[in-house]
């Protein structure tokens, strides 16, 4: 069992079309990744948290050989990518693209069975992991039905089952709990946080900040392409030890939100739409003595302020310090002037 992973500048671009006019077009290079660096121990439930369009799965799918990096290297398993390419698929189990991996006309159990044999096990081995499988997951009552009977999230467990067919030491699962009702997620979690107690490495992808609170040792902020941060919950929210987080939640303009941006002594803010009103986090170095102004600042500009107060600092926290967004937005729909 090996479950170790060295990526050292890993880079990839896009080459896109783009039509102009009747007759004309052009390319057009989108990076996606850009010279990302880390490593992940044996062992390690490794999060990586960024927002929808932010490089996650293109990471991953790097790291699982569907895509080709057009720079730098990596390292899985004790096998260099690109040049080790079977023994990689061989020694990772991969949850990529949810259910769309499976096929709908056969059953659960034949799935499972036939993705047994792509990874050679033999008949009997694979019909006993399909089996165990559809016990640990409790998918027993409908693992004879037909996939397109199930509901979406029946068919994430499937997704989830077929990456732990061939008992692999590295498990890369990608947005598992998407489309998953609260207690299915939570068993879902349960099962990964017990495949991590049994020795072997996860990659867990999320832009649930509670989900990589609660599960990871270590978490990885990725945004644009980069790593912006690195290392344990508990370290991450140090980084902002010194800065006081507020958030005020009301009827605020952006013409208010601008207007607290720019007061001195605020660092970062960020705004969303929450349940039909707006919240407004604000980071600043002083949060006692910025709070009078900044209640006078949202007055003056007509904001009806519903609630304020100071929270404990949370990885979502991290990632605004970071980024100046929230985890909710989508980076695709980020200018690329800003990129």
């Amino acid at each position: 069992m090996n479950g170790h992973v060295l990526v050292d500048q890993l880079a990839k671009t896009y080459i896109t079309r783009q039509r102009r006019g009747l007759f004309k077009s052009e390319t057009k290079e989108v990076p996606a990744l850009k010279g990302v660096s880390l490593e992940i121990k044996p062992g390690e439930l490794f999060g990586l948290l960024g927002p929808n369009g932010a490089g996650k799965t293109t990471l991953i799918k790097c790291l699982t050989t569907l895509l080709l990096p057009s720079a730098g290297r990596a390292v899985i398993n004790g096998h260099e990518l690109t040049r080790d390419d079977n023994a990689i698929r061989a020694t990772t189990g991969c949850m990529l693209m949810g259910e769309r991996g499976l096929y709908w006309k056969l059953t659960a159990r034949e799935n499972l069975v036939f993705f047994g044999a792509l990874y050679h096990l033999s008949p009997a081995d694979r019909r006993k992991r399909a089996d165990d499988l559809i016990e640990q997951l409790d998918l027993g009552e409908i693992a004879d039905r037909a996939l397109e009977s199930y509901s979406s999230g029946q068919r994430m467990k499937v997704a989830f089952a077929k990456a732990l067919i061939n008992d692999a030491p590295l498990l890369i699962l990608d947005e598992p709990t998407n489309t998953l009702d609260v207690p299915s997620a939570r068993e879902l979690r349960a099962v990964v946080r017990q495949l991590n107690d049994q020795g072997k490495t996860v990659i867990y992808t999320t832009h649930i900040m509670s989900e990589a609170e609660t599960l990871c040792d270590r978490v990885a902020i990725i945004d644009h392409g980069q790593v912006l941060a690195l290392g344990t919950v508990p370290e991450l929210k140090a980084s902002l030890a010194r800065e006081a987080v507020l958030r005020i939640e009301g009827v605020i303009s952006s013409r208010a939100s601008q207007a607290v941006a720019a007061l001195g002594g605020v660092t970062r803010t960020a705004v969303q739409a929450v349940n039909g009103h707006t919240e407004l986090t604000v980071m600043a170095a002083d949060g006692a003595a910025l709070l009078p102004r900044l209640i006078e600042t949202l007055t003056t500009h007509q904001a009806v302020i519903q609630k304020i107060a100071p929270e404990e600092v949370t990885l979502e926290d991290v990632f605004i310090a970071r980024t100046g967004r929230t985890l909710a937005e989508d980076t695709r729909a980020v200018p690329a002037s800003q990129n």
